[in-house]
């Protein structure tokens, strides 16, 4: 039964035309903005040595991803509300089950918000990447987003319906401005720079970015990534116990 709920979970996400066109107009609109302004031929990142509209690809794609991900709060904040995770406790369906089947759907609207970025950045502006580097970029940024899919399903949990909007743009606009997937964390103080390695959202784009220059010590941001996934599911797994123990 998980393995169907799973399946019938991801197609109603992925036929949800308003959370689509949510997930990905705002990063379409970035990709177009950013990628006409610091897109031109030529133009060359001095850090990553990467052309500058791959750079801006990987951080509109990593945005949109994120996005993705972290929007599956407003569906679990949804389905607590009008009682559905209580009824489903009554089902074969384990509280394992419905957990991951949130983080899959997240995971797979991340990949279709990265795809579209990276499809619309090649045929719009002719981003110059090897298929390789574009794969290995993808999976980066797809293995990135695992944290945020468990952060949504996290906000959910906490989060209640009059206070789920606020608290998802608080989230998700402070990641994305530490995480330099907003505006480029040169600008900012060096401290700044310090204090955002302590977030995901950090290693999301540099691990896109690695994944693109097919260089670097890509085990520290897996690392992390990682551990932040283990901690979160931690928390979610103890906040979805003490949940079903209070219904």
């Amino acid at each position: 039964m998980s393995i169907a709920y799973v399946g019938l979970e991801s197609f109603r996400q992925l036929k949800n035309a308003r959370a689509m066109i949510f997930t990905l107009a705002v990063p379409l609109v970035m990709l177009v903005a950013f990628g006409g302004t610091f897109g031109g031929a030529g133009q060359v990142d001095a850090v990553t040595g990467l052309p500058w509209i791959v750079v801006t690809t990987i951080q509109v794609a990593g945005y949109g991803g994120m996005m993705a991900a972290l929007s599956q709060a407003f569906n679990i904040v949804t389905e607590r509300s009008i009682g559905w995770n209580r009824q489903l406790r009554i089902t074969p369906l384990s509280g394992t089950g419905y957990l991951v089947s949130k983080m899959i759907t997240a995971m797979l609207m991340g990949l279709v918000s990265i795809l579209v970025i990276f499809g619309v950045s090649v045929l719009l502006y002719h981003s110059t990447l090897p298929p390789m580097r574009w794969m290995t970029a993808g999976l980066g940024l797809w293995f990135g987003i695992l944290p945020f899919s468990l952060l949504g399903i996290l906000i959910g949990q906490f989060a209640k319906p009059d206070f789920a909007q606020p608290l998802f743009m608080a989230v998700f606009m402070g990641m994305a401005v530490l995480g330099g997937l907003w505006i480029p964390l040169q600008i900012f103080p060096a401290w700044v720079a310090n204090v955002a390695q302590a977030v995901p959202s950090y290693w999301l784009n540099r691990i896109g970015q690695m994944g693109a220059h097919q260089s670097g010590d890509i085990l520290t941001p897996a690392l992390v990534l990682l551990a932040w996934t283990i901690a979160l599911g931690g928390f979610i797994i103890w906040r979805y116990r003490r949940d079903a123990a209070r219904s």
